[in-house]
Order: C-alpha cells, then sequence, then structure tokens
C-alpha cells in the first residue's frame, strides 16, 4: 500500500512539473499577446470598449475607452503584433491611487505566485515590477499634481 501512495505521489510530481515547465503565452486579462492588433480590438469592443480615434495614432496606437470602466487602454503595437499595453486609471484624490495601486499589487502578486521588486516605495510615487515569464507588468503609482496610476503589460523581445 505504502509503494502504491509513493508511486502515484511521484506521478503527480511528474505531471506538475511538466505543466509548470510549459511556457504560458503573456497574456493581458486573458487576451494573449500573440493575437493580430485587430482581433485584440474586437475582444475589447466585445467587452464594452470603444475605440477614441480622436486619442488613437493609426500607425502605432489604440486608445479604447468604457463609460463602465474607471481606467482607459492603450495599445502600442509594431506591425501587426501587440508590444505594450496600459491602463491609465482615473481617480480623483491621492488617497484612492494609493488604495488601487496597492490592490492592483497584491492581486498580481496572487495572480502570478510572484514577489514585485519595487525600486520605488514612497508615499506619493510606487512602482511595483512583475516578472510574468514572456513579459513585465509594472504598476506605477506617481501623486505629484494629479494623481496617476498606470498598469503597464509589456511583451519581452523575442518572445
Amino acid at each position: 500500500m505504502k509503494k502504491l501512495v509513493f508511486a502515484l505521489m511521484a506521478v503527480a510530481a511528474m505531471c506538475a512539473c511538466q505543466k509548470s515547465g510549459a511556457p504560458v503565452d503573456f497574456n493581458y486579462r486573458g487576451l494573449a499577446f500573440s493575437m493580430p492588433v485587430g482581433q485584440f480590438v474586437d475582444s475589447m469592443v466585445a467587452r464594452g470598449f470603444a475605440v477614441d480615434s480622436a486619442a488613437s495614432d493609426s500607425g502605432n496606437n489604440v486608445v479604447l475607452a468604457s463609460p463602465a470602466e474607471h481606467y482607459r487602454v492603450l495599445a502600442a503595437f509594431k506591425g501587426e503584433q501587440l508590444t505594450v499595453i496600459q491602463e491609465t486609471y482615473n481617480l480623483s484624490t491621492n488617497d484612492s491611487t494609493r488604495q488601487m495601486w496597492q490592490e492592483i499589487r497584491d492581486g498580481l502578486e496572487k495572480e502570478l505566485g510572484a514577489w514585485p521588486d519595487c525600486p520605488i516605495l514612497k508615499d506619493d510615487h510606487k512602482q511595483a515590477n512583475f516578472d510574468a515569464g514572456n513579459g513585465l507588468i509594472s504598476v506605477l503609482l506617481e501623486n505629484t499634481y494629479t494623481p496617476t496610476l498606470t498598469v503597464r503589460y509589456t511583451k519581452k523581445d523575442g518572445k
């Protein structure tokens, strides 16, 4: 009986190692960075966002906004490949941006199962960088004149 339990545990450990070693595609809220820009925009429109044509640059980026969300999404691309996606939050007070920064940081820490690199941790300027395998996620708080909170998803080169 002990040998059977030990064998089952060994098989389970091998399966876990094989799954964890497989590269996971870098994604933004469930949308893979490997998808073409047009498909990404269509997916965001299906989620209730609309293209802000006044803020978009037809050659390099697309800005999307939704009245139901407290942030705008900037998607930068090269050719048909997404390179950077940045959320910019619209919050009114320094306290609300500090709280939101902490909530986003804690959520990413739990989701990715990793501690962030925090090169800056002051009251009004904080930065948390997460290595997400094929990409980097940065949460940046700047409360100098107007509260600014951004979350930036950057695909690593060559992946």
